[in-house]
């Protein structure tokens, strides 16, 4: 299945629709995305409407150009954008991409919105792109990111040091995680059953 595709699909359960940025997403995204504690953690800061826009239209480039696909996370019980994750750094050769540029605006934190967002993306690359690996990287100083990993089952792999400039010019040490194809069916169950996800040691 070629993943140019077929990556950017719509998904959806009984509390998520997960579905490609559009431009009509514009504003909505905008009315939850100016929050200055979003960006703390990201390697771009939104602090200006010229900010947003900047990233918006990043978002659509990105998307545009294959390099990423970019996903809005609408909450199915307010019929609001929560958020947005993506798909990026995807090595269909190697059958390995990374789901990152993830997060919620502040009213939709602490609601289960991340775990069922990841379980949607994570269902998709191992059961329709037939993804071998799935990988996702945060600040090593992001703590709170850090930890939502480990409740949905990724394995913390180890960090590579000075990896990129954040804002301000602060080198970030970068932390990587990932879930493997043989560790899917797994973390799948506990993710739809269970509120975090029993750590995994790493699979071979």
């Amino acid at each position: 299945m070629a993943w140019a595709q077929h990556a950017a699909a719509v998904l959806e359960n009984e509390h998520l629709l997960v579905r490609p940025v559009t431009e009509a997403d514009r504003e909505p995204v905008r009315a939850v995305a100016m929050d200055p504690d979003i960006w703390r953690y990201f390697v771009s800061a939104v602090e200006t409407d010229a900010d947003f826009e900047k990233f918006f239209d990043a978002c659509l480039a990105d998307q545009a150009a294959g390099r990423r696909v970019v996903f809005v996370i609408i909450d199915k019980a307010g019929g609001r954008v929560a958020g947005s994750m993506s798909y990026g750094n995807m090595a269909e050769a190697d059958a390995r991409l990374e789901i990152g540029w993830s997060w919620l605006g502040r009213d939709f934190r602490g609601q289960g919105i991340n775990r069922w967002a990841k379980y949607l993306l994570l269902q998709h690359a191992f059961e329709e792109l037939h993804a071998e690996r799935v990988e996702f990287k945060t600040d090593i100083l992001n703590t709170q990111a850090r930890r939502g990993l480990r409740n949905i089952g990724a394995v913390e792999e180890g960090t590579l040091r000075s990896f990129n400039f954040m804002p301000g010019g602060r080198r970030r040490d970068a932390i990587f995680y990932s879930v493997l194809r043989a560790e899917w069916p797994r973390v799948k169950q506990e993710l739809a059953t269970k509120p975090k996800v029993t750590q995994l040691d790493a699979v071979g």
